[in-house]
C-alpha cells in the first residue's frame, strides 16, 4: 500500500481474481484471426529437397562403408557416388534458398553448439568434402587409401547429417514441428535409411549386381518400418494435444503428401524384402522407397506451413502447459510442473 495525499493508506486498484468468481475465463482469439507466429520463410522445393538428399547421402555413406568392410565393391561404389551427388545437390538447394552463397559461408565463421543451424552447417561442410573426395578416388582409382579414409569420415558424419535437420525444425516455434520434437528425429532417420537403401537397390538393379544388395534391402526395409511406426506415434500424440495440430499432417497438401509417403514407403519396404532378387523388383522397390522419403519431407514441410497459419495450434498447447504448471504448483509439486512443460522454442 502507498500513502494518500492526506496521509491515509491507498489500496492498489484492481483485485485478485478469486477461485469462486463468476467471471468466466477469457477465451483466446487472435487479432482478426491472424497467425500468432511467423511462418517459415524457406522456399519450396529447395528446403524439402535439401532435407531429402541430405538424409539419403548420409545413409549412403554409411552403407558404402558397410559394403567396403564386407567385400561388396559395386555397393561401395554406388554408395559413395550417391553420397557425393546428394551432398552436391543439397548444397546447391541450400545456397539457392539462402539466395546468396555468402550467407552459407557466414554461418561457418563461428561455431555455436546451442544452434542447430550452426552445428548443421559444420556437419554439412566437412561431410560434402569427404564424400566428394571418396567419390573422386572411387572414379579415378587415385589414392585409394586416402579415399577409404575420406569415406570412413563421411560415414561417421552421415547419421548426424540425416538427423540434425529434424532437430533444426523442432527448434523453431512452428507448432507442427516443435510439438513433434520427440518423434520427428526418428521419422527423419528412418526416412533417410529408407532413401539410402532405396538408392542402393536402384543401383544394384541397374548394374545387375543383385548378389550384393542384401544390406541395402535390409536397411531400406528397416528404415521404412521405423519411419511408419514413428509417424503413427507422432500423429497419435499430437492428437492428444489441444489445438488440432495433428490436422496439419492429415489434411490439405500435407495430408496428400503424407498419404503418398505412407503408401510408397510401405510398398517399397515390402518390395525390398520380396523383390530384391530381380532387377525390375529391386529398381521398383528402390524408387518407391526414395519417393516415399521425398514425400515425407514435403509432408512435414507443408504441415509446418499450415500449422503456423492457425493461431489455435500455437496457443492451445501453450495454455495446456500453463494449466499443468498451475496444477502442479497448487499441489506443491514445482518440479513435476516444470518437467511437464516442453522447452521454449527459439525461432
Amino acid at each position: 500500500m502507498t500513502a494518500e495525499p492526506n496521509g491515509g493508506p491507498r489500496r492498489r486498484r484492481g483485485r485478485k481474481r478469486e477461485s469462486g468468481s463468476m467471471v468466466p475465463e477469457a477465451e483466446f482469439t487472435s487479432y482478426y484471426g491472424r497467425p500468432v507466429v511467423k511462418g517459415p520463410a524457406w522456399k519450396s522445393p529447395d528446403v524439402p529437397l535439401y532435407l531429402w538428399v541430405g538424409g539419403m547421402a548420409g545413409t549412403s555413406s554409411l552403407l558404402a562403408e558397410i559394403a567396403a568392410a564386407t567385400g561388396r565393391p559395386a555397393l561401395r561404389r554406388g554408395g559413395r557416388l550417391v553420397a557425393a551427388a546428394g551432398a552436391s545437390v543439397g548444397t546447391v538447394a541450400l545456397v539457392h534458398d539462402l539466395a546468396r552463397p555468402r550467407r552459407f559461408l557466414n554461418m561457418l565463421r563461428v561455431v555455436k553448439p546451442t544452434s542447430p543451424l550452426s552445428v548443421g552447417s559444420w556437419i554439412l561442410a566437412p561431410y560434402g568434402t569427404f564424400a566428394a573426395a571418396a567419390a573422386a578416388s572411387e572414379l579415378t582409382g587415385i589414392a585409394p587409401f586416402l579415399g577409404r579414409l575420406a569415406g570412413s569420415a563421411a560415414a561417421a558424419l552421415g547419421p548426424p547429417l540425416a538427423a540434425y535437420t529434424a532437430v533444426l525444425l523442432a527448434d523453431t516455434a512452428v507448432p507442427a514441428w516443435h510439438e513433434a520434437y520427440r518423434e520427428l528425429p526418428v521419422v527423419f532417420v528412418g526416412s533417410a535409411a529408407a532413401a539410402g537403401g532405396g538408392a542402393a537397390l536402384v543401383v544394384s538393379g541397374l548394374t545387375g549386381r543383385l548378389v550384393e544388395n542384401v544390406p541395402a534391402a535390409r536397411l531400406g526395409a528397416l528404415g521404412a518400418a521405423v519411419e511408419l511406426a514413428a509417424e503413427q506415434m507422432m500423429e497419435r500424440r499430437l492428437a492428444r494435444l489441444p489445438g488440432g495440430i495433428e490436422t496439419s499432417y492429415t489434411t490439405g497438401r500435407a495430408g496428400r503428401w503424407n498419404r503418398a509417403s505412407q503408401m510408397l514407403t510401405a510398398l517399397g519396404g515390402l518390395g525390398a524384402l520380396l523383390g530384391r532378387r530381380s532387377r525390375a523388383g529391386a529398381v521398383a522397390a528402390g524408387v518407391a522407397l526414395a519417393a516415399g522419403s521425398l514425400a515425407t519431407r514435403f509432408a512435414v514441410f507443408e504441415a509446418g506451413r499450415a500449422s503456423a497459419r492457425d493461431p489455435e495450434q500455437t496457443i492451445g498447447p501453450q495454455r495446456a502447459r500453463l494449466a499443468r504448471g498451475e496444477a502442479a504448483s497448487a499441489d506443491g509439486s514445482w518440479l513435476a510442473g516444470e518437467n511437464a512443460t516442453a522447452p521454449v522454442p527459439r525461432s
